[in-house]
């Protein structure tokens, strides 16, 4: 943990710190003077928020699904907002919600916590069209419930906010396809709800201790269906209405997949959301609008406002934001045994490193990669063929990079202005992949652009994959370097030429033995 304060007021613990909610409402939180824990897997992510520098702001390394750690992370803390699900509907992950939602009021309970807050979803699940997803996040409510520490349940459906999945399958569909197949069974009522809406009821929950061991619904002020969403999403873009055609039988993993090859949203995030339309998902009561008033913000507007959000670049969080940050272990231990791959080229330039660094930092979404543009789309279409992200899913913004962000098929594993990116792939490799992009000082105004590719295959289908894309290296790389310099107005000095390695990591090598136990650290 960091950056203790010495006020009197407990800490409100926020789960899931860099995910697209709870990176939201933390900074919500702490402009309403509030002390904020905020718990995540990653430091690194957590340290790379606009938020983090906060003198209000603690932070605590912890997995929810690890009850020590969980516990610990968790006292001292007045209230918890239980904001991590999984959208993965495999039965192992299902249960591994169950799990968090146990150890959460456990822990709660062991602190001596007074109160969780949880969002869940809205939706019937008695009938047979109710999702896996939704019936976990029910289940997870329940268990929360009759759990010893009192629990205020927030019940939502469809969230509109920019970065959103939800908003983003409607406005790629809207800006992509002419014609949309949407199935008979997705023509079910819903009521989304405006993300603002949502961070102001979490928020004043906080300040309502008559909502504590209570379950409320909330939604917007609009009834419609996903296929009216979309043309409401059409007219607030200014574009066409695509024309919508029912399928009669149209199985939800079926539309999944066409819902991840035409968005940047991977059919296994687009599955439950798409299964979510099944069953209507209207507010059955209003009792939270009696005790926390607001204005509700209908469709029409949350567009407008997500749409005002992505043209002026501020986009605070995406739902990309909650992926996996694992930087690989051969990265930093080169006595690891494990085989790799390198190829990298440099050059010098002249001129300003700040110019430099808001190029490379603005590789990739729409800017691209500066050279070879076909090949990286071509790349991208086999990644997503092969069920990986492709180059759709983009940025978050188009010029801030921050650690854990996604960026296309890649995870920022580093990001250290003005000199430094390490981008880990997330495209289907037989092996681990990463690309790293250094700007260092060599003189006055003279500057060293390196690019290095490195690579630890799996077994032979991983080196051959490393040399068939080898040939290729040399065309990008160079061309890349002279693409940045160009986007940054700068004078190449030299031209761009390969460098070696750092030692002894050019070719795949036996593993030596593995040492004793005892010889261990």
């Amino acid at each position: 943990m960091a950056k203790k304060n010495d006020s009197g007021q407990k800490p409100v613990l926020v789960s899931g710190a860099t995910g697209y909610l709870a990176g939201r409402l933390i900074p919500l939180l702490l402009e309403s003077g509030r002390r904020v824990r905020a718990m995540g897997r990653f430091s690194e992510k957590m340290a790379d928020r606009p938020w983090a520098s906060h003198p209000n702001l603690e932070t605590a390394r912890a997995d929810i699904r690890d009850f020590a750690s969980l516990e610990k992370a968790m006292k001292g803390c007045g209230a918890v907002f239980h904001l991590v699900h999984s959208m993965s509907l495999t039965r192992n992950r299902l249960k591994k919600d169950r799990v968090a939602a146990r150890h959460m009021a456990r822990a709660a309970a062991r602190v001596g916590a007074e109160r969780i807050i949880y969002l869940g979803g809205l939706g019937d699940v008695s009938g047979k069209r109710a999702g896996a997803h939704l019936r976990s996040r029910h289940e997870a409510g329940d268990i929360l419930r009759q759990g010893p520490v009192p629990a205020t349940l927030l019940r939502a459906a469809m969230i509109l906010g920019s970065g959103g999945a939800a908003f983003e399958i409607i406005q790629f569909l809207a800006e992509r396809r002419k014609t949309i197949p949407v199935p008979g069974w997705a023509d079910a009522p819903l009521q989304p709800i405006s993300i603002a809406n949502v961070l102001f009821y979490l928020k004043e929950c906080l300040d309502h201790p008559e909502t504590a061991g209570r379950a409320f619904d909330i939604g917007g002020p609009d009834r419609t269906t996903f296929r009216d969403l979309i043309g409401i999403f059409a007219d607030a873009a200014g574009l066409p209405r695509p024309r919508m055609v029912r399928v009669p039988f149209l199985p939800p993993w079926l539309w999944a997949l066409f819902i991840h090859l035409s968005t940047p949203v991977p059919a296994v995030m687009a599955r439950p959301i798409l299964e979510g339309l099944a069953v209507p998902a209207v507010c059955r009561e209003r009792d939270i609008q009696k005790l926390i008033p607001q204005r509700l913000i209908g469709c029409r507007e949350a567009m407008d406002r997500a749409l005002d959000k992505i043209r002026k670049q501020e986009v605070e969080t995406r739902w990309a934001d909650a992926g996996r940050m694992n930087r690989p272990q051969w990265l930093d231990a080169p006595s690891s045994g494990r085989a790799e791959f390198q190829c990298g080229y440099r050059a010098d330039l002249k001129g300003d490193p700040l110019s430099l660094w808001r190029a490379a930092a603005g590789l990739g979404g729409e800017t691209g990669y500066y050279a070879g543009d076909v090949l990286w789309k071509i790349r991208g279409l086999m990644d997503l063929l092969a069920g990986g992200f492709g180059l759709g899913r983009g940025r978050r913004s188009p010029s801030a990079l921050h650690a854990g962000d996604a960026l296309d098929f890649w995870r920022v594993l580093e990001s250290s202005p003005p000199s430094r990116i390490v981008l880990l792939a997330e495209m289907k490799v037989p092996g681990e992949a990463v690309l790293e992009i250094d700007i260092k000082p060599v003189r006055s105004r003279r500057l060293r652009l390196s690019l290095l590719a490195r690579f630890a295959p799996r077994g032979a289908a991983g080196a051959a994959y490393w040399f068939a894309l080898y040939p290729f290296h040399q065309y990008l790389f160079t061309n890349m370097i002279k693409g940045m310099a160009r986007a940054a107005g700068l004078e190449m000095v030299s031209r761009p030429r390969k460098f070696a390695p750092k030692p002894g990591r050019t070719t795949p090598r036996r593993p030596g033995p593995k040492p004793h136990p005892s010889m261990r650290r």
